[in-house]
């Protein structure tokens, strides 16, 4: 079609269509939660709490973004460079396994604790096998152990989610079977199923087996002969060095935990799923060596409630709009009502209690921390405090807790506070830890936690309420969404999940998408780090995957939404960390590969990490560095900013791009440069040339010569990334009309593995498009289909964005559905879905896949990653009729988009920089010549009104 320009511009204020009204965005739930995935998140960008709105027992687990594991220390390890050539040469003779061999042993990044790490741990080891200053033997069968306490097995997460947080050590287990008489002169089989990380095992004071690492199933033979008719006793000494500890089963379809004899069926045998008897022997095992740091929680609030009866008409919620999370039920007659909130404004986090009647509030307010060295003291009357150490690490914390109350009696009883008949109380909680930066500890938590408190006492609760709504709202409101209603929208949040795949509910995947919004402010602020694999919400010591920055895809997709779903200010805390980054992966290229410029391997943490990690069939992989510098690319795109193009983002990238220049390297077979070492994230190990690298450098080039040429700056620089930009190894069609994966055409037609890195062309880069590359459109999507719809939670929500790139609303709207699936089932959990409390499940809990799904959404009503804005390029059959006012294009552009029946009504754009704009909407499309702070208002059909 010909396209028409025109000039035609509205008043913002005047004639822009006001946006519909809002109909409640509410999380609700009409029990407490039970486990912490139930939970309601609150957060100011630094400190994060749970609210759990018991009854009886109300919780609140909080955490500060800067309390981790670890301390400043250098990551990279020097001299690992001298070993690249050999690593580059096995692998391009097809020597992987060498490769992977010598990488591991010299070119990862250096670890915590190394020295001696070895010698120590032998000793240790020798002194809890050896039993000394022990007046007994714990294997022994007449030992007594009626002192010890008890714990339910196997625990599949760990025994810490049973009582033993952070506890590493050697740990002794007791337990007996009866044996039956028809099973005298057999011999039997134990099986044990998994155990972290070492067992030995005794049947009657003698051992019958030991073995070590997680994945190994224990399965020990027990001849006949070590058997008794009766009762045998069995223990086991559990060795565990990091991480979740003790039994934890293992997935197969015969039961596990069981003796039973052999050549029959563990179905047959006796059961050893019950209590056992435990004995903690050490919990001192010298510090493990660690490539990077842990997310740590801080602490936990408790209320408990005196007279407390069966409530009526309960209620809890999470307000989106207000950021204030509530509790209301009725009891003895009497209204209870309870508000939580974490302030950014007075940086505490708030729990305010009213009843209908006066002097109906009483209650003892605790805190305590599941870190081994903690403690409460008492500060005054109405004052305690929490101190945390983390172990083994440089951080420590402390966190105040006061009590306000209107009329009443506070008292404390040991570390307790203690409210007597008040009409109001209000509790006041702040935290604050010794981090300055990733170099320096040297802060004071006291102060960080007093300064707050000092100010926030000072003020009604009606007075900080007011301040923290007005500071959220300043970012919640640039964006509104209405996709439709139905009856489903009147169910509890989890009914709403159960009944999502059968029963149609729109307003669902509006709510989807501003709880992804309200997430990422809650988490993400100016002056704060950024989001983490959690956000800033995680309740163990040894959290999923260390709860940090995942860099292969994970801490990126924390960032789809903010520039789209109208944010850009929470993307700042990534540009910060960026620049700490680059500091720190200058030193790892110049490490690793003698390269100038700076890299980012798949990881870092809080002290910015940036080497290679965990193990070299994955954790080397070069373009962290790149895929996080599109962001601040990205943000300039959306916001014209030429002042942080060029003292921000250009910087960043072209230290980037030069890191490449002096990285790639020509495939002897080929002729093409291509990036070696390095890996398809966490997919078939280390290679020379993966698809998704490629993509990456290309977009990296193509970003920093943009830039350059924008800023008229480097003409040199930009001429050496224009010629090696050809010469990069480009994307291939295989045999199956797939996009392939690797260099070679292996891509295995029934592999179906989470990541899907080789179309990042796709989304979130721009390497491949229908406008410009279409072949290479159905060739990715070809590939998607080969690899399947399912996958873990976050998994899920990058295929939304694929297939809403692909232009078809209908699968991606199916995706949705995957991901809204209840992630726990009467049977336990399942795949990937969402829990409860609306929590992306990998499983476990990981943000990352919130942030992913609301940018899908956000995908299905608007692209702009071409030339063109493109208006419901993948509209859903089951959306036909919605609105979105406030979401944004590149080039500075602000749309309100309507549409009815499936079909565009009208939209209206503002202009924030005064840049040409070209609308498209099917096979219709228009240029606006536009002026900075006018709007456009345009027809379905793209005609000015």
């Amino acid at each position: 079609m010909k396209k028409t320009a025109f000039f035609v511009w509205l008043s913002c204020f005047t004639a822009t269509a006001q946006p519909p009204v809002q109909q409640p965005l509410t999380l609700w739930y009409k029990q407490p939660a039970s486990q912490w995935v139930e939970a309601l998140p609150i957060g100011n960008g630094r400190l994060g709490g749970m609210v759990f709105g018991g009854v009886e027992t109300d919780h609140i687990q909080f955490n500060e973004e800067t309390l981790w594991t670890g301390e400043p220390r250098e990551y990279q390890r020097e001299g690992a460079a001298q070993y690249l050539p050999q690593i580059r040469r096995l692998l391009a003779e097809g020597k992987q396994a060498e490769a992977e061999k010598l990488a591991q042993e010299k070119f990862m990044g250096r670890q915590s604790n190394e020295a001696d790490y070895e010698a120590r741990k032998t000793a240790w080891f020798t002194s809890v096998r050896k039993l000394e200053n022990l007046k007994a033997n714990p294997a022994s069968a007449s030992f007594d152990d009626r002192s010890w306490k008890t714990l339910p097995v196997p625990t599949a997460e760990g025994w810490e989610r049973v009582g033993m947080e952070g506890l590493d050590g050697a740990v002794w287990f007791r337990t007996s079977f009866e044996l039956p008489q028809a099973w005298a002169g057999k011999d039997v089989v134990l099986d044990l199923g998994r155990i972290r990380d070492q067992d030995f095992t005794y049947l009657n004071g003698e051992l019958i087996g030991s073995d070590e690492g997680i994945a190994k199933n224990r399965r020990y033979k027990i001849p006949a002969g070590k058997l008794r008719t009766g009762k045998n006793q069995l223990a086991i000494q559990v060795i565990n060095w990091f991480d979740k500890g003790g039994f934890i089963g293992v997935k197969t379809n015969q039961p596990t935990f069981v003796v039973y004899p052999e050549g029959q069926q563990p179905a047959d045998g006796i059961s050893l799923k019950k209590p056992f008897r435990y004995w903690i022997q050490d919990d001192t095992p010298p510090a493990m060596p660690r490539y990077q740091a842990d997310y740590q929680p801080f602490g936990d609030l408790w209320l408990r409630f005196k007279n407390a009866k069966k409530p009526l008409h309960y209620r809890r919620e999470l307000d989106l709009k207000t950021a204030l999370s509530r509790v209301t039920f009725s009891s003895n007659g009497v209204q209870f009502a309870r508000e939580y909130l974490a302030s950014a404004p007075d940086q505490v986090i708030a729990v305010h209690l009213t009843a209908s009647r006066p002097g109906k509030i009483s209650f003892e307010a605790t805190l305590d921390s599941p870190h081994k060295q903690s403690s409460v003291r008492t500060i005054d009357n109405q004052t305690i405090a929490l101190s945390v150490q983390v172990q083994n690490g440089a951080l420590k914390g402390e966190s105040l807790l006061q009590i306000q109350t209107q009329k009443g009696r506070i008292s404390v009883s040991g570390n307790k506070l203690v409210v007597s008949g008040a009409d109001e109380a209000t509790l006041y909680l702040t935290a604050g830890t010794n981090f300055k930066n990733y170099k320096d500890v040297s802060g004071d938590p006291a102060i960080l936690s007093q300064k707050p408190l000092q100010t926030a006492i000072t003020k009604r609760f009606d007075a900080l309420k007011t301040a923290h709504i007005n500071d959220f709202q300043s970012y919640f409101n640039t964006l509104s969404l209405d996709l439709g209603h139905t009856a489903s929208e009147q169910l509890p949040t989890d009914e709403r999940l159960q009944h999502f795949e059968k029963s149609p509910d729109p307003a669902l995947l509006a709510l989807y998408v501003q709880y992804g919004r309200y997430l990422l402010i809650s988490s993400s602020r100016p002056g704060t780090r950024p989001a983490n694999l959690q956000g800033i919400w995680n309740d163990l010591l040894t959290p999923p995957w260390g709860s940090k920055y995942t860099t292969n895809i994970n801490f990126q997709m924390n960032y789809w939404p903010a520039e789209m779903l109208n944010l850009s200010a929470c993307h700042e805390p990534m540009f910060a960390a960026t620049d700490e980054l680059v500091e720190s992966g200058r030193k790892t290229a110049k490490a690793h590969y003698n390269a100038r410029g700076w890299v980012l391997h798949h990881n870092t943490d809080l002290w910015r990490g940036t080497a290679p990690i965990n193990a070299s069939n994955h954790g080397i992989w070069v373009s962290g560095g790149a895929w996080v510098s599109r962001h601040l690319w990205e943000h300039y795109r959306y916001t014209q900013d030429r002042n942080f193009l060029q003292n921000r983002a250009y910087p960043v990238l072209k230290e980037a791009a030069r890191f490449f220049v002096d990285f790639l390297v020509k495939d002897p077979k080929t002729g093409w440069l291509i990036s070696s070492p390095s890996n398809s994230p966490e997919h078939l190990g280390l290679v020379a040339g993966p698809t998704m690298d490629h993509q990456i450098i290309r977009d990296l080039f193509k970003n920093c010569i943009a830039a350059s040429e924008i800023l008229g700056t480097d003409a040199a620089f930009r001429d050496t990334l224009k010629t090696m930009y050809g010469q990069i190894a480009p994307n291939q069609i295989g045999k199956r009309g797939q996009l392939q994966e690797w260099l070679t055409d292996i891509d295995d037609p029934n592999d179906h593995h989470r990541h899907v890195s080789h179309l990042w062309g796709v989304h979130p880069g721009t390497d491949i498009t229908w406008d410009e590359t279409p072949d290479l459109m159905k060739a990715a999507r070809q590939s998607l289909r080969e690899r399947g719809d399912e996958g873990t939670g976050w998994s899920l929500a990058w295929k939304i964005n694929f297939w809403a790139r692909f232009r078809d609303g209908n699968h991606a709207y199916n995706m949705v559905k995957l991901l809204f699936r209840p992630a726990i089932s009467p049977e336990g959990v399942t795949g990937g879905g969402s829990y409860p409390n609306l929590f992306d499940a990998h499983p476990p809990f990981q943000i990352d896949g919130n942030f992913g799904g609301a940018s899908g959404i956000g995908e299905m009503l608007l692209q702009s990653q071409g030339k063109t804005i493109d208006l419901l390029p993948a509209l859903p059959t089951d959306i036909p009729t919605g609105s979105i006012h406030g979401i944004c294009a590149s080039g500075g552009f602000v749309l309100n988009i309507r549409w009815q029946n499936g079909t565009l009504s009208s939209v209206e754009v503002t202009s924030k920089a005064g840049q040409p704009c070209t609308l498209r909407y099917g096979t219709k499309e228009v240029q606006l010549t536009t002026e900075k702070g006018k709007t456009y208002r345009l027809s379905g059909e793209l005609k000015g009104i």
